[in-house]
């Protein structure tokens, strides 16, 4: 049997899509389309395994059916892609699609429950029931497409379909302008983050607003590239219940079984608790969160149980603080250490938010300040800044890089090329000052500054123009000059020569 290209199943994926277009909108689809490969995954590695054991046992179909109760997830026969497909003519696909969704989540407990709570496949916002129960047929036959065989046998190794999802919520972002950062952080920045991270092996892992998870499994691909194993944990909290179910099928795609990812607020309603009245603590936290939320819940910060805002609470306006200080408060005392995605201006704003940066710094937590470039993010082009905290450090320095410079640039969206990542983990590593790119500062130096942590007030990045030579500027207009002159003479001279003029 032909293996299967990562990049196939990629285009046949992001082609089912056009199923949708211009009838639906983008960011009300991609759920469907998502759900979809989902379930069609399932359903291919059932069928395949199945196959398998009737292959071996070919008199035996109770001991096959008990060799399939004993899979990592069960699959109600009448819930199954197949099943749905071949009734794909018939009326009330959505009907069928939601109580094969409801009877999947039933099966496998906790692993999918409620993951599919908040998808209706027989909702109206596809259409009447005529426009709405052919949009499915196709988008049934998109997915029986042989490009869309995502049988194990055919496909060799399960990262390639979590691969296509990743694919698939990367275009999504691409194409669903602000609220893309609900979801998605650039692979190329979750990368830098992971590194910076260093997670370890029997690491606990927490990314408080976790999206669809991606960043979280870069932490885990972390320890598995350096060590082979797959001792550590996942953990996360999400806001949106349509990217808490992304971030689950996600983490199910991608075979992450230890982790304990939770759908609520992570500053009203933390729910990663030991107890009800204190916080899990973590090895790492990384987190991309909402850059700036307005009404981001400070009546909830005044009243904290947990102690996260007794350096202050950020102006209602502005969340930012909020997200570090939760992050602060959840890092194990000792092996702690949290890196987050920071608009500038958390950098200098004053008032509150200056008051909370002198104490963090004042407490040795800030490890490092990374600026990066301009347009990396999904829906605004504004330069974000990387925080790194750590909370046992060797000494009072924090090291500055301004890494805004560079990128490799694209028409709408830049990126980091893995020479831009390696330059900034080498300068970070050794913690030393780089001309005009690095600078590592005492704390007496950042209290000089009044604690405010704008870059360039470290890192002189100014280029001095080379000075004009006025004699040789002057020498090449006479010489232009002289020229000019020559070549009218000559222009006119042929001009003669034809009859025009005297």
């Amino acid at each position: 049997m032909t293996q299967v290209t990562q990049a196939e199943i990629n285009s046949a994926a992001w082609g089912a899509c056009d199923t949708f277009r211009g009838v639906v909108d983008p960011s009300i689809y991609k759920d469907y389309v998502l759900t979809m490969l989902f379930l069609k995954y399932i359903s291919d590695v059932w069928k395949d395994h199945q196959t398998t054991y009737q292959a071996e046992h070919p008199d035996s179909p109770e001991l096959v059916e008990a060799m399939m109760m004993q899979e990592s997830f069960v699959l109600p026969t009448d819930a199954s892609f197949h099943a749905l497909h071949a009734r794909r003519h018939e009326a009330g696909n959505g009907q069928r699609i939601d109580v094969a969704l409801a009877a999947i989540q039933e099966a496998n407990g906790t692993k999918l429950d409620q993951v599919f709570q908040d998808i209706h496949f027989n909702s109206t916002k596809l259409g009447d029931e005529e426009q709405k129960n052919d949009l499915l047929r196709h988008l049934l036959e998109d997915f029986a497409k042989p490009a869309l065989d995502l049988r194990p046998s055919r496909v060799g190794q399960l990262d390639i379909i979590g691969g296509a999802y990743e694919y698939l919520i990367k275009h999504f972002a691409a194409t669903a302008g602000k609220t893309a950062g609900e979801f998605y952080t650039p692979p190329e920045v979750s990368d830098l983050m992971a590194r910076l991270a260093d997670p370890q092996e029997g690491d606990d892992i927490c990314d408080p607003t976790c999206g669809s998870a991606s960043l979280l499994m870069k932490c885990g691909r972390q320890i598995r590239n350096k060590t082979g194993t797959k001792r550590y944990a996942l953990y996360g909290q999400e806001s949106i219940g349509s990217t808490w179910a992304l971030a689950k099928m996600n983490l199910f795609l991608h075979g992450e079984e230890n982790h304990e990812v939770v759908w609520g607020d992570t500053i009203r309603n933390p729910k990663l608790r030991m107890k009800e009245d204190a916080l899990r603590h973590f090895d790492v936290v990384v987190a991309n969160p909402p850059f700036s939320l307005d009404k981001w819940g400070t009546a909830t910060a005044e009243s904290d149980t947990f102690g996260r805002f007794r350096r202050g609470i950020p102006p209602k306006t502005k969340g930012d603080y909020a997200f570090i200080l939760h992050m602060i408060e959840t890092l194990k005392p000792k092996t702690g250490r949290a890196v987050v995605v920071v608009p500038h201006g958390v950098l200098f704003r004053g008032s509150t938010e200056g008051k909370i940066r002198q104490k963090l710094i004042e407490e040795n937590l800030l490890d490092a300040v990374i600026g990066l470039p301009e347009k990396l993010f999904f829906g605004t082009g504004i330069p974000a800044a990387l925080l790194v905290f750590r909370k046992h450090k060797a000494d009072d320095s924090v090291v500055f890089i301004d890494a805004s410079r560079e990128f490799v640039p694209g028409t709408n969206q830049n990126a980091l090329a893995q020479t831009n990542i390696d330059k900034i983990m080498q300068v970070f590593a050794d913690r030393t000052s780089v001309d005009k790119y690095a600078y590592r500062a005492t704390q007496a130096e950042i209290a000089e500054n009044d604690f405010n942590l704008n870059i360039p007030r470290y890192v002189d990045t100014f280029e001095e123009e080379d000075e004009i030579d006025l004699m040789a500027v002057r020498a090449e207009r006479v010489k232009l000059k002289d020229d000019l002159t020559e070549l009218e003479t000559r222009m006119a001279g042929y001009l003669r020569e034809l009859g025009y003029g005297s």
